[in-house]
């Protein structure tokens, strides 16, 4: 059986369809790191959406 570990907690688990909060390691982690993406302690790199409605705005204004 292949065996990760957890994003969060760094605790290695099984990786099977045996564990409902795979990749992680327990329903814990899996809401530390929800709410570290709800309040914005993780985010992918790049423009918000509403950044970029404010640059098609000032694009089609010129």
């Amino acid at each position: 059986m292949r065996k990760v570990k957890c994003p969060r907690c760094k605790k290695i688990v099984a990786w099977s369809d045996n564990n409902p909060f795979k990749p992680f390691c327990s329903a814990r982690c899996r809401l530390l790191d929800l709410g570290a993406w709800a309040s914005g302690k993780h985010r992918i790199p790049g423009d918000t959406p509403l950044q970029l409605d404010e640059e098609k705005k000032e694009t089609t204004e010129h």
